[in-house]
């Protein structure tokens, strides 16, 4: 698939749900938050779908978000069965890690090959600060979990807020280089007013080389992150959802009115 700028569309990621086990201060509200109806939420039969239809339009790399994708019932199985999918190279998942000592070696017999893991500061009464009720050490040992799973390149995420110090930055990296981690800081965004910035240590946020679509827990397949166009693979049909998603994916974002990071996958 190329979009409008001959760009070639060939990575999808997929919210997979809405929910999360934290609450971190950059991605939901404390409170009142206006969750998916569980009667709306795609199958995983339904993602699956999406991702064989994907793959045969020209879809290689799938990367499974949330909210948080390992609270997501069945997780396993729908990785297995994405991995079976002929045309699929590339597995990903974005995690807080809270979950991968129970899922991590599961995860990687199904198919998966490698996480990314989030992960703002090392200072444990900063971090739950951050997340509101995480604890840094359930971080720490999903990190453990994943490399001895092999789940490999283990990538961090850190997101840089007003609050983030230059010790935490380099705390983060002289931590991530013992371990063996690759550390990617991503400045803090705002989709309602467009704000964004290229990754450090990463692709995401160059709008010239962007290849990715998204899809929505509910089913909306999005064309841009920064964009609040969507179109639903229910009501359009999946073949139909991805042509119009690609024909109308933007030369670079502008504006989200009506996502919010964690029911669209950051």
């Amino acid at each position: 698939m190329l979009d409008s700028y001959k760009r070639p569309i060939t990575y999808l990621r997929i919210s997979v749900t809405d929910r999360c086990n934290l609450r971190c201060t950059y991605c939901m509200p404390e409170e009142g938050i206006d969750w998916i109806p569980h009667q709306k939420i795609l199958s995983l039969e339904e993602i699956a779908e999406v991702a064989r239809v994907g793959a045969r339009l020209g879809i290689k790399k799938i990367r499974l978000t949330g909210g948080e994708p390992l609270v997501r019932k069945g997780i396993v199985n729908l990785v297995e069965e994405i991995s079976a999918i002929e045309g699929i190279e590339d597995i990903a998942m974005t995690t807080n890690g809270i979950l991968l000592p129970e899922f991590a070696k599961d995860l990687k017999k199904a198919g998966l090959h490698r996480v990314n893991i989030s992960l703002d500061s090392l200072d444990a009464e900063k971090f739950q600060k951050l997340t509101r009720v995480g604890q840094l050490e359930e971080v720490l040992e999903g990190i453990q979990s994943a490399k001895e799973a092999g789940l490999e390149p283990v990538k961090i995420n850190c997101v840089v807020t007003p609050s983030t110090t230059t010790k935490d930055k380099e705390d983060l990296k002289t931590f991530c280089n013992k371990e063996g981690l690759e550390l990617r800081f991503i400045q803090e965004m705002s989709l309602e007013k467009g704000e964004f910035s290229v990754v450090e240590g990463g692709e995401g946020g160059n709008c010239s080389i962007c290849n990715r679509l998204r899809l929505t827990a509910q089913g909306d397949i999005m064309p841009c992150l920064f964009s609040s166009s969507g179109y639903n693979v229910k009501e359009l049909g999946i073949e139909n959802a991805y042509n119009m998603a690609v024909a109308l994916k933007p030369k670079s974002g502008h504006s989200n009115k009506v996502g919010s990071f964690y029911n669209i996958g950051g």
